[in-house]
This record gives structure tokens, C-alpha cells and sequence, in this order.
């Protein structure tokens, strides 16, 4: 048995001139859930499409627990890939009721074998087999179709942006239980996201793609902590970036001497720094006006312009709340800073 339940290589789309997927390489460890994060038009659906085999790739591989679906003349069809894709919208069929629906992909013995109960459990809607669709709330139909896709056992399960529809607080109440759901079924998964919330939240690898490649991909610690460039840093939360000029195992900045993570070449460079590192006091750091506060109940994020000009973000908890526009404070990072050349 292969570590690797998803191994794509080399995987290119156009759509007649205009290119969607460069040259796409990635793999999926064995029951593990990677996001596949990006903006809109970066090329995450057509790669998700792709290998469901709903588009025919112009070149590259496509591998499935150690099964070519895609590559050296072959496409293998939809049908015959046992792909499950759960889509924006769960898509249930309105006539059949929740059990019909989870059990629709099964033969008769999987579905006398007790299946169709077990993943509307794993799902938190045990008991609901005999209801009908519309006698759901959109979340409950997001999470038949979550069951529906997994009651056949299939190698590989797509999600399609599955949670774009709901409200921010059942987003979040879904994402855990679905993620539960997934790892309580050794099921392997890709996640199509633009939500870095989302990506972060939910996976145990992130692959962050821009412009039809996959840019960087690991864990989401690292992904978050360790942005292989800028444009990375900005797109997966928010970001302050800074000029600065490396000194060794420092960086000089508009915010003073801040220490490295990891090595850097000398010379001139830019710097990130996490909102969160940023630390506000009456004193003791770099001089800064307020020039903004927007409160969001369990933090607030402070606009500051520092003597130079320097405009950055702070995120603060309670003892940097209530700061008026134009107050005079102190501006220190705490924690080491990435460099990036140039």
C-alpha cells in the first residue's frame, strides 16, 4: 500500500488560448485532507475537475491509489474513477429522502449492511434517514451530502467550495465536522477553498496556488509562519511588510533591530511581519499615531502610521482596545521576522 492516495504531475489545461493549469504537481497522503487555497481564477476548480475527469487535461498525470486516471493516452471516465465530489450545493435528489439519497451509490448489500446509518452518524444526522430534503436546513443538506459521498468507501473524496453557501457561524460548526467525519472514515480528501479561514482551519496540508501552479505546500503552520514569498504572505492572512536591510541574523527596520527566522543574504530586503506579533504600548518603541480602530468583539485591528509614514496593522486584544484616532503610542514586534531578498 502506497503512502500516497493522490499523486498529480505535470498537469496542464488551457481553454482554447487561455491557460488555466501550468504544470500542476502534487500529492495527497493516505487519509490525510489537503486544500487546494487560492483566489478566484488561480485554477483550483479546473484541477479539481480534472481529477474527478469532468475535464480532459491537455498533458500530465493523474494517480488515484496507485491507479492512472490521467496520462499516457488514458481517461479513465467519471464514472469509473470512484471519485466522490461533494459540489458547492449539495445537490440532493428532492424526490428521494435522506437515506435514498446516502444510499444511492450502493448496491443492495452495502445497503442492507447498515452503511447508509453509519456515515449519517459520522455526520451528526443519525436518525434523520426517513426525512426529505427540503425538511432540511442547508447545513444538514451539506452534511448528506458529505455521507452520500462517503458511504461507497471511495478512495478519494473532492469538496468543492462545499461551504460557500452558509452563514459564517454554521460554516464553522460544519468545517469541524466534516473534517471529524473524514478522519473518523480514514477517507483521504482535496478541499477547494478561497477561504483562508477555511484552509487553515480544516486541513492537515495546504497548497496554495496562483496563476495555474501550486505557489507552496505544507502544513498549515508552516504555509502560515513561513510563506515561501510575499504575494503567499499577503493571500494567506493579513500581512505587514516591511523594507528592511539584513545584518547577519537581523533585520534593521522602520520598527528597530528585529531578529530572523532562518537565515537571509545580506543586503536589502523585505520583511513580514504577523499582525498579532505586533505589540502597542505608551512607550518603550518606535513612535506611531492611531489612525484607526476596527473592533471585532474578540480583537481589534489598529491602523498605525509610524513618523516615516509607515503605514501597518496591529492585532490587539483587550489591552489595545479603545485607542482614539490620533493617539500617540509606542510600536514593538515581538517574536522572530521572515526576510525575503530584494
Amino acid at each position: 500500500m502506497t503512502e500516497s492516495m493522490l499523486t498529480v504531475a505535470g498537469l496542464a489545461k488551457s481553454y482554447g488560448t487561455v491557460p488555466a493549469l501550468t504544470g500542476v504537481d502534487l500529492d495527497v497522503r493516505r487519509g490525510t485532507l489537503l486544500a487546494v487555497l487560492g483566489p478566484s481564477g488561480c485554477g483550483k476548480t479546473t484541477l479539481l475537475r480534472c481529477v474527478a475527469g469532468f475535464e480532459r487535461a491537455d498533458r500530465g498525470t493523474v494517480t488515484v491509489d496507485g491507479r492512472v486516471l490521467v496520462g499516457n493516452g488514458v481517461h479513465v471516465p467519471p464514472h469509473r474513477r470512484r471519485v466522490a465530489v461533494v459540489p458547492q450545493e449539495g445537490a440532493l435528489f428532492p424526490h428521494l429522502s435522506v437515506a435514498d439519497n446516502v444510499g444511492y451509490g450502493l448496491d443492495r448489500a452495502a445497503r442492507r449492511s447498515g452503511r447508509v446509518e453509519e456515515v449519517l452518524d459520522l455526520v451528526g444526522l443519525a436518525g434523520y434517514g426517513a426525512r426529505m430534503p427540503h425538511q432540511l436546513s442547508g447545513g444538514q443538506q451539506q452534511r448528506v451530502a458529505v455521507a452520500r459521498a462517503l458511504a461507497p468507501r471511495p478512495p478519494l473524496v473532492l469538496l468543492d467550495e462545499p461551504f460557500s453557501a452558509l452563514d459564517a457561524k454554521l460554516r464553522a460548526e460544519l468545517r469541524a465536522d466534516v473534517r471529524q467525519a473524514l478522519h473518523a472514515d480514514g477517507a483521504t480528501g482535496v478541499l477547494v477553498t478561497h477561504d483562508q479561514g477555511e484552509a487553515l482551519s480544516m486541513a492537515d496540508a495546504v497548497a496554495v496556488m496562483d496563476a495555474g501552479v501550486i505557489v507552496q505546500c505544507g502544513t498549515p503552520a508552516e504555509v502560515y509562519r513561513d510563506p515561501a514569498d510575499p504575494w503567499v504572505a499577503r493571500f494567506v492572512g493579513d500581512a505587514v511588510l516591511l523594507p528592511a536591510t539584513v545584518d547577519d541574523d537581523m533585520a534593521v527596520t522602520p520598527l528597530g533591530r528585529l531578529p530572523l527566522r532562518g537565515p537571509a543574504a545580506g543586503g536589502t530586503a523585505t520583511i513580514l511581519v504577523r499582525p498579532e506579533q505586533i505589540r502597542i504600548a505608551p512607550s518603550g518603541g518606535a513612535p506611531a499615531t492611531v489612525v484607526r480602530q476596527d473592533f471585532h468583539g474578540h480583537d481589534a485591528l489598529t491602523t498605525l502610521r509610524l513618523d516615516d509614514g509607515t503605514v501597518l496593522t496591529a492585532r490587539t486584544l483587550d489591552e489595545g482596545t479603545g485607542l482614539p484616532a490620533g493617539a500617540q503610542v509606542a510600536v514593538t514586534v515581538q517574536g522572530q521576522v521572515r526576510a525575503y531578498a530584494g
